[in-house]
């Protein structure tokens, strides 16, 4: 189990560094596309379209990244005041019975989609538009990768309330 969660530690990480990147560059692509349509009255859909193929991409990218951190969007309505084991246990049950059958359904459901995109070759109905199959094959590797790391986060949790390990299940409510 250590192993594993080991590697999938640090195939979020990295994968959350490639989230980073994809952001900057998306923002970067963003100005330069705003300076150069009105500065100069030069546009292109391609780097409009890049820009939201790099934003799914930090999305997908970086979701595995906010699990390992424990810093994932849930419902907190209790969660916050409640003793560490317990909320071992509510994560646990979370991962278990609902995390892990979703990630891995939609990641599943989502094969057939990208599969009919490449072999139709299908590109945006934009002028100038992109391939689209690389942005739909995002979907399932996003999904591929939460569960993969839900299946390291349940491991840390079963290592926790076994006594075999520790765990930070700090979390801060956010401020709203």
């Amino acid at each position: 189990m250590q192993s594993y969660i080991r590697v999938m530690d640090a195939v979020s990480r990295w994968c959350g560094n490639l989230a980073s990147w994809a952001l900057l560059a998306a923002c970067l692509i963003s100005a330069g596309n705003a300076t150069l349509r009105y500065a100069f009255n030069i546009g292109s859909n391609s780097w409009l379209e890049v820009q939201w193929y790099l934003f799914g991409m930090a999305v997908f990218a970086g979701a595995p990244m906010l699990l390992k951190l424990n810093e994932h969007v849930r419902v907190d309505v209790v969660y916050g005041g409640l003793q560490p084991r317990t909320k071992a246990w509510i994560d646990l049950l979370g991962i278990l019975f609902v995390l892990l059958p979703l990630s891995l359904t939609v990641a599943w459901l989502a094969w057939p989609f990208v599969a009919e995109s490449f072999a139709q070759h299908e590109v945006s109905p934009s002028a100038g538009g992109l391939i689209r199959w690389p942005i739909k094959l995002a979907i399932p590797l996003g999904f591929g990768l939460v569960a993969l790391q839900g299946l390291a986060e349940l491991f840390k949790r079963v290592g926790y309330l076994r006594g075999t390990s520790n765990l930070d299940l700090h979390y801060e409510r956010p401020l709203q």
